[in-house]
């Protein structure tokens, strides 16, 4: 990974999966698996389970997500976790603003 783009497209994606596992439960509570082909249907991000269940293990144990279900386990969005996706577009787009 040495060119300056090939470094961006990886942060803003796999360093910053968490914006897009939200952005997915925020639509529709949905499994890890759902979550996982989402990701790379979705958003043509091409990663690996572990990853997202990384993700997803995170961002439970911080409260920005819960766990449903019995038999499958659904992710949904908690209100700390629409605060703190909110707050991460806020953090983008200012990005956006100050390099143009």
């Amino acid at each position: 990974m040495g060119k300056p783009l090939e470094r961006l497209k990886y942060s803003i994606t796999l360093n910053n999966l968490w914006l897009y596992v939200i952005k997915l439960v925020k639509e529709k509570p949905m499994y890890s698996r759902e979550i996982h082909k989402m990701i790379k249907e979705k958003f043509n991000i091409k990663t690996d389970i572990i990853t997202v269940y990384s993700v997803l293990y995170r961002l439970e144990k911080g409260g920005f997500i819960k766990r449903s279900g019995n038999y499958r386990k659904y992710y949904e969005l908690t209100e700390k976790g629409e605060k703190e996706f909110q707050e991460g577009l806020k953090v983008l787009e200012n990005v956006l603003i100050l390099l143009k």
